[in-house]
């Protein structure tokens, strides 16, 4: 059976752009695109070890989607020029490396895999699509698997794991976007619907047909009815976008293609002019390289593979995915998918993990509890720069990292480099004293989790839901009929010509209503400061009220990710969701805080934070007299700074 690796161009070269930073070809060209690409195609072509490799790409064209909605994909910012100028050197070295390009008009990406994998189908091939996009699920069959690129790894998705990434049945998956919709793409969705009410009305009711056949006589709350009957036309609209094409007119023929490897001499001269020096020597190729047909890849240093309870007391570093353990000491892999032999073994060897928190988190889903890891190379790499938010593949590729199936050989042979960046800017103490030992209590906290009280929010919810139809009333009153509020094209057309307010600026699509224009003319008509609350209350109601209960566990406890390495200051971050954006600024966001309990009855919460430590320490090192007197003489700084800058005393 022929394997055929079919590659989304567009999501591939993307994600390469925002994971890599910014390199160049010393002559103006910027490369670090391309460079992501090429170790990116690398590791999958071993993985998959193709007959046929094939890369498709958008077009700047509208699609057939952009015709029957002109919204679609509204609101995307313009591709960054550092990536635009790569994208024709990208489809050369795909090309160079044996990959055939296509691209359609009136197509997207996504039609043409879609093509190519009902093409490889019908031949009796086995199709992996090689993607960052989730939309490509729904191509997953019997003979399509699915390489989803994510952050740390990449996730081979096929019909038994499905469910693991989506909490639908894979037939279910493009209704499921119907219901939800998809901000990315800007496809509408049913508005007040997201994925977990999505989901549950997929399992109560089979499909989206069936759902809007039968849920007027269901025992649905009538918030939901409603929301229904208002999104029917958006539902299916929005099942049209989110579909795959599968016979897109694209010139594609399985018997007419074969992956020979690379063209070394084409690929010297694009590296050279590139300046990859790196592959030029990775693949041995020269001036006078002339064989375009020889092997696929280079041999992969081997080591010796032994079980994990061979490994003798040592540091070793260490990468922990899908219940296995792996671990190098610079000569030998030792691995095991045991919790016993895991357990015995972290306990007796120094760890080197590729992410500390990342390993304790994922080892305790096992029932294995560790905190004693004495390296993290991403809070090394953090520690010596922390203007970039690291990922595992990011560093590694940074950093140079050996090209090797294995994280934990991959990770190994950049350690001494990082050490030394790391003595360069004294930061041992840093890494050692500070950052090593709040990952462990950060993953402490996560497991812990935040309690909320779920019945409480969802009686809140449903006030807040009763406020939000009270003014849809207000609103379609105003506007002499209704109207999809949510629909930016469907508001301008009410407010800019119906109403005749004074138009701010139009976009592609229609008049422009985003905040700043509302805020502009809410003086002109009382539907205006109407609508402003109605966004303010759906965005409560949506994103905290059911995103809140959506993300709670069955104790009603929220597990947080804790961020230690992704902010230049050195603050937290928080995700998955964010606790730390609940709204205050607002009567209805302050009350949302009450939801948040201490865990057990005897327990209370402590807040506590530093006085404007950044302003102290600025002090401090400046040494600046006024400063240091204010923060000494406890006196209001700003006050203070007023009063020396326009030279009046600090009572006035």
């Amino acid at each position: 059976m022929k394997k055929i690796l079919a590659v989304d161009g567009n999501s591939i070269i993307n994600r390469a752009f925002y994971g890599i930073k910014l390199l160049d070809n010393g002559k103006g060209l910027y490369t670090n695109a391309i460079f992501g690409m090429i170790n990116i195609l690398n590791k999958n072509i071993e993985f998959v070890d193709p007959d046929i490799c094939v890369a498709a790409f958008d077009l700047s064209a509208p699609t057939f989607r952009h015709k029957i909605f002109t919204e679609y994909k509204a609101g995307r910012h313009k591709m960054p020029e550092e990536l635009a100028m790569q994208l024709p050197y990208a489809k050369k070295v795909l090309r160079a490396m044996g990959f055939v390009t296509l691209e359609k008009e009136g197509y997207e990406a996504d039609d043409i895999l879609g093509t190519v994998a009902n093409i490889g189908e019908s031949e009796n091939c086995e199709v992996y699509v090689l993607t960052g996009d989730r939309d490509s699920l729904q191509l997953i069959s019997d003979k399509t698997k699915v390489l989803l690129v994510k952050n740390n790894e990449t996730l081979c998705v096929d019909e038994s794991n499905f469910t693991s990434v989506y909490p639908v049945a894979l037939s279910q998956f493009v209704d499921l976007k119907a219901l939800m919709g998809d901000s990315s793409d800007n496809i509408p969705g049913v508005p007040g619907i997201g994925e977990k009410t999505a989901a549950k009305l997929l399992a109560d009711f089979g499909s989206l047909d069936a759902i809007f056949e039968n849920y007027e006589a269901s025992s649905l709350s009538p918030s939901v009815k409603k929301k229904l009957e208002a999104g029917r036309e958006s539902a299916f609209l929005s099942r049209e976008l989110a579909t795959i094409v599968r016979n897109a007119p694209i010139d594609f023929s399985v018997s007419g293609v074969e992956y020979k490897g690379l063209d070394k001499a084409e690929a010297y001269a694009l590296f050279k002019e590139l300046n990859f020096t790196k592959f030029i020597e990775k693949y041995g190729l020269s001036a006078d390289t002339t064989d375009s047909t020889t092997e696929k890849e280079q041999e992969k240093k081997e080591y010796e593979v032994r079980a994990l309870a061979e490994a003798q007391a040592g540091e070793y570093t260490v990468y922990y995915s899908d219940g296995a353990l792996s671990a190098f000491d610079g000569s030998c892999i030792y691995k095991s998918g045991d919790s016993d032999e895991i357990v015995r073994f972290l306990e007796s060897n120094r760890v080197l993990a590729v992410d500390s928190k990342a390993l304790y988190n994922d080892l305790e889903k096992k029932g294995i509890r560790f905190r004693n890891a004495v390296f993290d190379y991403i809070l090394c790499a953090y520690v010596c720069d922390s203007n970039v938010e690291y990922t595992v593949e990011k560093l590694l590729s940074m950093y140079g990292a050996a090209d090797h199936p294995e994280v934990c050989v991959r990770a190994y042979s950049v350690l001494e480099a990082l050490k030394e960046k790391l003595a360069e800017i004294s930061g041992e103490s840093l890494l050692y004293e500070i950052e090593l030992p709040l990952a462990a209590i950060l993953c402490n906290m996560e497991q812990a989790g935040f309690k909320i009280d779920i019945n409480g929010l969802k009686a809140y919810g449903s006030e807040l839901s009763a406020k939000l139809e009270a003014l849809e009333y207000k609103i379609y009153e105003y506007a002499q009929g209704e109207f999809n509020i949510n629909s930016p094209k469907q508001l301008g057309e009410v407010l800019f010509e119906r109403l005749g307010l004074p138009a701010q600026k139009k976009t592609k699509t229609g008049y422009s209503t985003n905040a700043e224009v509302l805020e502009k003319i809410k003086l002109y008509h009382p539907i205006v400061p109407l609508i402003l609350e109605y966004r303010k209350l759906g965005k409560l109601i949506g994103t905290y009220v059911d995103g809140l209960i959506a993300a709670a566990d069955s104790e009603g406890k929220i597990h947080s990710l804790f961020k230690q390495a992704a902010t230049a200051t050195g603050r937290l971050s928080s995700a998955e969701p964010n606790l730390q954006n609940i709204p205050i600024k607002t009567e209805e966001g302050r009350y949302l805080r009450r939801f948040f309990v201490p865990s057990h009855s005897d327990y209370v919460f402590i807040d506590a934070d530093y006085s404007q430590i950044e302003l102290r320490l600025l002090a401090s090192i400046s040494a600046d007299a006024v400063m240091c007197d204010a923060f000494n003489n406890g006196a209001d700084i700003h006050t203070a700074t007023a009063a020396t800058v326009f030279g009046v005393p600090v009572d006035e």
